[in-house]
């Protein structure tokens, strides 16, 4: 029996799952099957994973060919119609002993081609924890999921349902088991992370479950969080991040846009000032923190100086890793019905953007030649610092270690120790 074939589009949401699956797919005994986990976030992230079912049929003609992921579950149609797919399954089946048992057995009489439910019916996250997903250095552990919020461009909350937390109790325990198996840093993951426990008895707060993942696991070297809606934060996270040495100086915020109205009709819950604010005060509690973003370009009615607002706004809350993102309508929501910004403005908006970006992080690396770091080592030769900046080492080092040394140089891109 082969071993079922996994490919991945999106996030790191996804990635964390296609670990999941493939257990899932080896207790279920399931073989000679390709397995498709889509993303949704954009048109192009659909094109993309339509081209790559193709392609993978062409190099896997006689396996079962299976998808799954945002996409699937928000236009399960777009795939059950493609002749390359086998079966669809949503994003609540595909973590389901009972859906990878019957795709184990014959697809006729079976099981169904399509088993797509209503996502929106799902009150509880999925059983789905796996202890040591990532590599042998830092390990993901994904504490929620979905989003009760409803961003005029996002389709997600379509795709992943409404926000589900995991309980604490559970999450500390499976940090215990990655910190025994030598894990040295631990990013917790989710949809909406800030959101985390609001569905859970006395609706405490991530900055509470921070606290206490660093209480209750003192072993644990470095903690990380993933991105977060700074709107949301909460003061026990204030608090971690001014007193916990161990929770990693950078977070990656979502913050969308810079100009308010363009924010409104995002339907975001914060403005510029809100941002900023939050910027200024998490530095002052921390000198050392970098902030990552992602900021959409040309979204609906985006104006020259609504744009020239998103673009201050790197330097306005000194941004140091963008993720950039052309804005991609996304057929049922709001924002597809806008008065759209003409193809080559996003284009061009979207490079001005990334350019910005790339000056901060060589004015953040050059501030860093001569500092001494952790650096968490992915590879024998490369690893990254509290801020998550990229290290070149000469001499090898050992993967998984935190190693301390002292920054002697930086490219464009990276730093060397």
């Amino acid at each position: 029996m082969n071993a079922p074939v996994f490919s991945n589009h999106g996030c790191r949401l996804n990635a964390y799952e296609v670990e999941a699956m493939k257990d899932l797919a080896g207790q279920a005994g399931l073989g000679n099957a390709v397995v498709v986990n889509t993303c949704a976030v954009t048109a192009e992230a659909v094109r993309k994973a339509r081209q790559d079912i193709r392609k993978l049929r062409k190099a896997h003609p006689d396996a079962r060919l299976i998808v799954t992921g945002c996409a699937a579950q928000t236009e399960p149609e777009t795939f059950s119609r493609m002749t390359e797919v086998d079966a669809v399954i949503g994003n609540t089946e595909k973590m389901q002993p009972d859906t990878w048992r019957g795709l184990a057995a014959d697809f006729i009489g079976e099981t169904e081609a399509l088993q797509v439910d209503d996502i929106m019916s799902v009150t509880e996250t999925a059983g789905h924890l796996i202890d040591g997903f990532g590599t042998r250095s830092r390990a993901y552990v994904q504490v929620q999921n979905g989003c009760d919020h409803r961003c005029t461009f996002c389709i997600i909350p379509y795709g992943r349902g409404n926000s589900r937390s995991v309980p604490a109790g559970v999450v500390v325990d499976q940090i215990k088991r990655l910190v025994d198996k030598g894990f040295n840093e631990v990013v917790l993951t989710g949809v909406d992370l800030t959101s985390w426990g609001a569905d859970l008895p006395a609706a405490p707060r991530l900055g509470d479950l921070v606290m206490r993942i660093l209480r209750l696991v003192p072993d644990l070297p470095r903690l990380r969080i993933s991105s977060i809606d700074s709107i949301e934060v909460d003061e026990n996270l204030m608090q971690a991040i001014a007193t916990e040495p161990r929770l990693m100086p950078h977070l990656h915020l979502s913050l969308q846009h810079g100009d308010n109205m363009i924010l409104k009709r995002m339907k975001r819950r914060h403005l510029r000032e809100d941002a900023i604010a939050f910027c200024d005060a998490a530095r002052h509690l921390r000198p050392d923190m970098t902030f990552g973003a992602d900021i959409i370009a040309g979204f609906p009615t985006e104006t020259d100086a609504m744009f020239d607002n998103a673009l201050r706004m790197v330097e306005d809350c000194n941004l140091t890793w963008l993720h950039v993102f052309p804005y991609s309508a996304r057929p049922g929501t709001p924002a597809a019905r806008m008065p759209a910004v003409n193809g080559r403005s996003i284009k061009e908006r979207a490079a001005r953007l990334r350019a910005a970006g790339e000056k901060q992080v060589g004015r953040h690396l050059e501030q860093q030649v001569g500092r001494t770091h952790g650096i968490l080592m992915e590879s024998p030769t490369m690893g990254r610092t509290e801020q998550f900046a990229e290290v070149h080492f000469e001499t090898p080092q050992t993967v998984g270690d935190i190693v301390t040394a002292m920054i002697t140089g930086k490219t464009d891109s990276a730093l060397s120790a």
